[in-house]
């Protein structure tokens, strides 16, 4: 821990912190992608979005309104200002609320992964205008799923057995939704054929904040990684961050 990595400045240590949409993301992030990213010498935390306060209680989950996710980043990046604090999100592209930046006039034509890409930069860009900063994407690196948590478990339906082990014929038939399309960030954003709702579908017991984080832990990383380009590139920015800050 104390001994300095080759080509790593002595302060290259990063405290990440995410901001998630639900449960299943939160248990996501610590069970399966925090051991990965503290070999990397990035040491992640994560937050539920606040979603309102009454009579001094704090409610988190659910992503109804981008204000809230907002307020939340603005408010964590103001108290946590420092070099090696960096900060992450990880939200649905389904469903998405209508008020995120850019997403009102974002043309429909365009490839699912291009509109991400774009909604992504503006949101970083809306984050650096709130707090005054620039270059755009200073400690931030926005992060949309596509389409939602459940496309990483396309990346190998076999995977399901570690939640549904009587589930054989069901996994059969998502192996097969998977080998229709290129990637698993490729099953679209229907409401009926959603990743979750093709799911669901094969699987009535499929427990979203249960089976979810079972499921991608049999997976692991690198299978997701392998399967699923935009998730690759996530984890790739945020490994990298120490080289970031030693450099």
């Amino acid at each position: 821990m104390g001994e300095k990595r080759a080509g790593r400045g002595a302060d290259a240590l990063i405290r990440l912190h995410a901001i998630v949409e639900g449960t299943t993301e939160q248990r996501f992030v610590n069970r399966v992608l925090a051991p990965v990213l503290a070999g990397c010498d990035v040491f992640i935390d994560v937050h539920l979005i606040s979603t309102g306060r009454r009579h001094g209680q704090t409610f988190r989950g659910g992503f109804v309104s981008y204000s809230h996710l907002a307020a939340d980043l603005v408010r964590w990046m103001s108290q946590d200002s420092g070099e090696e604090s960096w900060f992450t999100t990880m939200v649905d592209f389904y469903r998405l609320p209508m008020d995120f930046p850019g997403r009102a006039n974002m043309p429909s034509h365009l490839p699912a992964r291009e509109r991400v890409g774009r909604l992504q930069d503006a949101f970083a860009e809306d984050i650096a205008r709130r707090l005054g900063e620039r270059p755009v994407g200073r400690r931030f690196v926005p992060y949309i799923q596509l389409h939602e948590f459940e496309a990483l478990l396309f990346s190998d339906p076999s995977a399901f057995v570690a939640a549904h082990r009587d589930a054989q014929r069901a996994i059969a038939a998502l192996a097969g939704i998977r080998s229709d399309v290129a990637t698993p960030e490729d099953i679209d954003e229907g409401q009926n054929t959603a990743p979750s709702k093709r799911i669901l579908k094969e699987i009535e017991e499929y427990d979203k904040p249960t089976s979810g984080p079972l499921i991608a832990e049999r997976i692991g990383i690198d299978r997701m990684k392998q399967e699923c380009p935009h998730f690759r590139a996530w984890i790739g920015r945020l490994a990298a961050l120490p080289e970031r800050a030693g450099a």
